[in-house]
């Protein structure tokens, strides 16, 4: 599978070659190559994501998009804006299907000059006349004159920017029945103007007259064709015949049509969402196309200078131990004088600089709607743990940045000691051992063994590293302390910590993972995961006693 580069990435051998050089190569080789119809960004980036090694800008589809019909009346500068777009957002080239190149000699050369100013790699025309109409409605459309059509080729060659830019001309002969010499006559003409290729166009059910022209053309040029009347063809047939290139002209934007109107109508019948949900592409898949991880990359990088962090906060849990308190809302909602539990943890966030904040819902998610925080959801809640949550929020998972329970709370001393530690992975340890009695013993604690324990010495500087982390009772008298969940991650931790979470995917222990989890799996890597112990200055919300510890606490 071809891998898109978002904006702002980089890949040696597309530097090195041009995209109309690419496409040249494409029309040159012996082997038959595909490009596949486009119609806006998106759609480009899930051709070049499906392998293709090209683009085919439809006229047809990129007027659809826009609502209006073949007919030139979508204007070319308007063309031009979705094509700049669809460049930008791929690395493989793209073949603009430029109707008749948007009127004459004098239209053609602009229009060439600003493809190639965007870096599209070529431009095919059809010799017909200005506005056109689309091929396959009427009979005996009205073709150009051969020679003024040659002019057309000219002026577009003459004026490329890029030595490799392509123009293929598309000969209508056979569309308006004028019949195979015609078509040969004018296929030659055009070749003789400087045309790179020659795309021949056929609305008959077979492939007849296409391999009828091949056979009398002998490949004097590149052929290219548009099999969508005579889709029945076997493959083979066109590289038999000497083919060049198959445009797979439409299909995306007429598949496009199809999904967008059954899953109209089977909301509108519904009235909800639950029958087409698990149909439909995920929001991360679509946060995926656009290029959102490259931003977050972009932002760690030239943000990070500012001392900028990114938190995200994972918050899909109910809290059932709560009971009622948590029936209509998640446990980071209940309320702690006046203001939910959740509010004051992203107010402290802010008040040390945090201000990009992203929230994992899950329980009653509709509850979480904060102003100033961003929202991914894990609708597997109740069926995965914290693993899968930060997943979730994979693409934000780049650092600097900083995960957090989102039901605990801690003084703000504790978050700026945290920014301020070295290490490409520090976690907080509370080295009191919260060891209660009179505390349920199923109490969820999850207990750390460090390099060494807390000394309490203030010149005490030595640097102290994670060596073990557990969640149950057993072995709690050899831990030097309590994992309060608080994480920083540096650029490179953040890297360490998505690499766990794509082994944890691959190997199937993703969905029953919690976090101490991901840092056990780290340290048996052999990543080095420094503590900052603090004492006490924290809480957490598991319980009542707990909330009532809380609300104590603020």
């Amino acid at each position: 599978m071809a891998t898109t580069l978002p904006i702002g990435s980089t890949d040696a051998q597309a530097a090195s070659t041009s995209k109309a050089a690419r496409l040249r190569g494409l029309l040159q080789a012996p082997a038959l190559s595909f490009i596949m119809e486009a119609h806006n960004g998106l759609s480009g980036k899930i051709v070049e994501e499906a392998g293709f090694e090209g683009i085919w800008a439809s006229g047809l589809s990129m007027s659809a998009a826009l609502g209006v019909r073949d007919n030139n009346e979508a204007s070319w500068t308007q063309v031009l804006e979705m094509l700049e777009f669809m460049a930008d957002a791929t690395t493989i080239p793209i073949l603009v299907d430029g109707d008749t190149g948007y009127g004459n000699f004098n239209n053609v050369r602009r229009l060439v000059r600003k493809l190639c100013q965007r870096g599209i790699a070529g431009v095919c025309i059809e010799d017909k006349l200005f506005p056109k109409t689309n091929s396959f409605i009427g009979e005996n459309q009205p073709l150009a004159d051969v020679d003024e059509f040659c002019g057309r080729i000219k002026a577009g060659k003459d004026n490329q920017s890029d030595d490799d830019f392509q123009i293929v001309a598309r000969v209508e002969a056979l569309i308006a029945g004028w019949g195979m010499e015609e078509a040969l006559r004018r296929a030659e003409a055009y070749h003789r103007a400087g045309a790179d290729a020659i795309l021949i166009h056929s609305k008959k059910e077979t492939a007849d007259e296409i391999t009828g022209f091949c056979e009398s053309w002998g490949g004097r040029a590149p052929v290219v064709i548009v099999p969508t009347m005579y889709h029945r063809t076997p493959t083979r047939a066109f590289r038999d015949a000497g083919v060049s290139m198959v445009i797979w002209a439409n299909h995306n934007m007429r598949a496009a049509v199809s999904a967008m109107r059954r899953v109209s109508e089977a909301i509108r019948r519904s009235e909800s969402l639950t029958a087409v949900e698990e149909e439909i592409a995920p929001v991360r898949e679509v946060f995926a196309l656009t290029g959102q991880a490259e931003l977050a990359q972009a932002e760690a990088r030239y943000l990070a200078a500012a001392g900028g962090h990114r938190a995200i906060l994972l918050a899909a849990s109910r809290g059932g131990k709560l009971g009622p308190l948590t029936e209509q809302r998640p446990k980071c909602m209940i309320d702690v004088r006046g203001e939910p539990l959740l509010q004051r943890l992203v107010r402290t966030l802010n008040r040390s600089g945090l201000g990009d904040v992203t929230v994992v819902r899950g329980y009653r998610k509709e509850a979480i709607d904060l102003a100033g925080i961003e929202a991914v959801d894990n609708d597997r809640y109740d069926e995965t743990g914290e693993a899968a949550s930060l997943a979730c929020a994979y693409d934000c998972l780049y650092g600097p940045c900083l995960i957090s329970y989102g039901d605990i709370l801690f003084r703000r001393h504790v978050l700026d000691g945290l920014l301020a530690a070295d290490g490409d992975i520090v976690t907080v340890v509370d080295a009191r051992r919260r060891v209660d009695a009179s505390r349920a013993p199923d109490r969820a604690v999850d207990w750390v063994r460090c390099s060494r324990p807390f000394t309490g010495s203030y010149l005490d500087d030595e640097r102290v590293t994670l060596e073990a982390i557990w969640s149950d009772a057993a072995g709690a008298e050899t831990a030097h302390g309590e994992f309060i969940g608080l994480t920083r991650l540096s650029e490179a931790g953040a890297a360490l910590v998505r690499g766990v979470l794509d082994a944890m995917s691959k190997d199937g222990t993703l969905d029953g993972a919690d976090l101490p989890d991901v840092f056990a799996r780290l340290v048996a890597q052999g990543a080095a995961i420094d503590v900052l112990y603090i004492t006490g200055h924290w809480l957490d919300v598991d319980d009542a006693f707990d909330l009532a510890s809380l609300r104590n606490l603020v």
